[in-house]
């Protein structure tokens, strides 16, 4: 009996390690995922409607641009600098070396017109009044619902970084009515 015990507390023991060590694969394939992949987020607030609402749920995609640089129109997520675990999810515009203005109510890149720009006649262009000159690893961001955001136009946001931003909003995950990849508002 004594090598029945011994080979059943042997199976115990291989058992209780298998598991130790598949939950110890389960928490570093998830913290890798989740620091170096992709996150979720949910949006708070209606600076981005239409395209995004309060309360929607964003998977963010922080793989991308590390092999390409953010483009115009893409939905970043980024750090507000003056409030920890706050993040701002805004849509670029003005892109590394281009000079942004807002007159008229539009948005003007390089003294041209923003083509495919929302129809919406922006009623305060905060910093972007007198034409801005982006350095070569700073992005200008707005809101989609131009009149009611705290963006790039706002002394307290300002120009975004390169390495503030943490990825790319690419798809939504709740309200199951909106479930799929983000598109323009």
């Amino acid at each position: 009996m004594g090598s029945r015990e011994q080979n059943t507390e042997k199976s115990i023991f291989r058992e209780i390690g298998g598991m130790a060590l598949y939950l110890t694969a389960i928490l570093v394939v998830s913290y890798l995922v989740l620091h170096y992949v992709g996150q979720r987020t949910t949006v708070s607030g209606m600076s981005m409607y239409p395209a995004l609402e309060d309360g929607d749920n964003l998977l963010v995609d922080k793989l991308t641009y590390r092999f390409r640089d953010p483009e115009r129109f893409d939905i970043i997520v980024f750090p507000f600098r003056f409030q920890e675990e706050t993040y701002y999810i805004k849509r670029i515009i003005g892109l590394p070396g281009e000079t942004v203005q807002i007159a008229d109510g539009c948005v003007f890149i390089d003294g041209v017109r923003l083509a495919d720009d929302l129809d919406v006649e922006i009623e305060n262009p905060g910093l972007a009044a007198v034409p801005l000159t982006l350095g070569e690893d700073e992005y200008f961001v707005l809101g989609d619902n131009r009149n009611d955001s705290s963006d790039s136009r706002d002394p307290a946001v300002g120009l975004v970084h390169r390495t503030d931003i943490i990825g790319r909003a690419v798809f939504r995950i709740w309200p199951l009515g909106g479930f799929g990849t983000l598109s323009r508002g």
